[in-house]
């Protein structure tokens, strides 16, 4: 089959690898239909390398047809129409009964000390093949695919993968009070998804954060208020000015490790990815590397007694934190991959003809899967108002 392959810092290619097959009774192999490029895909473009293989089959959005399935899946017939969460996880486990399967201890990679396995992630989640692919092996499949009855196109239920419950824990963890108000930094995939669940669900004012003029357009668009990094010289401060000095009373964070405006973050970044294998992940996995700019900015611009929601991925495991103004302010942090199956049935009943969060048209850019290369290139560099790219293998 044909997949994208990474092959070091910037270069995608698309391949032949090996069609997936069954190795356990609980797979499944589906053939995939539309598979996402994702904000956490261009960590591993750009920032991640020391932690992957040259190889390894990325993504991890996919929806597609079930091919094949296992004697221990009982639930799923060939011919089923699936969206598959971004997690690997058993469903039944003391972690998954208390609705957190992305600490699945069936699926955990205890031996990088991570959480469960996540498709096209990294050797710290277990280097399970990923999704920008035409077929897909599905481990756990007893529990992880979510089927759709809908002849609805594939847009309207894709980003149940990963997007909409990662913007809907992301603001479900940002506990905004009612009449509050909600700060976004980050307009991409996630921030934009975030601002419509969050005015969806009544949040009275809905501040995004951008510096892409086609993203914050897009957010205007949809009735939030924005902010323009080209044009304020202190996000924090502008916040301020828009809630009575206080600041916001929830702010999310939904940029991560690959802030703009941190020279010593990148230097890190840059310095880890150009180390051989074993050597950039040490330093990787044990030092600062994240560019903290939109964290601190958002420690900046929250109320005190406020609350911070991190759905940005960070990766550094000595990164300096303003621990006195936390601790001063009494702020609450929440943070973490997002609990798939946790929110699916507080999300499917708007994926409607309706279309409340505007699912059918979130996707800027349907392109072939030949097209990999290119599509990272143009995501990572924010040109031709890429937001979301969709392959359609």
């Amino acid at each position: 089959m044909k997949a994208a392959v990474w092959h070091g810092k910037r270069d995608v290619r698309v391949e032949d690898v090996p069609d997936p097959r069954i190795e356990e009774p609980t797979d499944a192999v589906i053939r995939v239909t539309s598979s996402g490029l994702c904000g956490s895909d261009l960590h591993l473009y750009e920032v991640l390398g020391p932690f992957m293989n040259v190889g390894d089959i990325l993504g991890h959005e996919p929806m597609g047809i079930v091919e094949e399935v296992g004697p221990g899946v009982r639930d799923l017939s060939v011919g089923d129409r699936v969206v598959v969460p971004f997690q690997i996880a058993c469903g039944h486990c003391f972690m998954c009964d208390r609705g957190l399967p992305t600490q699945c201890e069936t699926t955990q990679v205890r031996e990088q000390g991570a959480g469960a396995a996540l498709f096209g992630y990294t050797n710290l989640y277990g280097a399970v093949p990923g999704a920008q692919a035409e077929y897909l092996r599905v481990p756990q499949a007893q529990y992880g695919p979510i089927r759709i009855g809908s002849d609805a196109p594939d847009d309207r239920f894709l980003f149940l993968s990963d997007v909409l419950p990662t913007a809907w824990q992301a603001v479900e963890y940002a506990e905004v009070p009612e009449g509050g108000t909600l700060a976004v930094i980050g307009l991409g995939p996630i921030g934009d998804m975030a601002c419509r669940i969050a005015l969806h669900r009544g949040v009275r004012q809905v501040i995004g954060i951008d510096l892409v003029p086609e993203r914050l357009e897009r957010a205007r668009a949809r009735g939030v208020r924005t902010l323009d990094l080209g044009e304020v010289d202190d996000p924090a401060e502008a916040v301020h000015d828009l809630t009575e000095g206080r600041g916001a009373d929830s702010v999310i964070d939904a940029v991560g490790m690959e802030a703009h405006g941190n020279r010593t973050g990148k230097f890190l970044q840059d310095a880890a990815a150009a180390l051989p294998g074993k050597a950039g992940a040490k330093l990787a996995g044990t030092a600062g590397v994240d560019r903290m700019s939109a964290l601190t900015s958002a420690i900046d611009m929250v109320r005190r007694g406020g609350t911070i929601s991190l759905s940005g991925v960070y990766a550094g495991m000595a990164d300096p934190m303003p621990m006195l103004t936390l601790f001063d302010k009494q702020v609450t942090l929440r943070m973490g991959q997002a609990n798939v199956r946790r929110w699916v049935p507080e999300i499917m009943p708007l994926l409607t003809d309706q279309d409340p969060l505007g699912v059918d048209d979130f996707a800027t850019h349907h392109l072939p899967l030949a097209e990999a290369a290119d599509a990272y290139d143009m995501f990572q560099r924010k040109v031709d108002g890429a937001v979301k790219v969709v392959f359609r293998p």
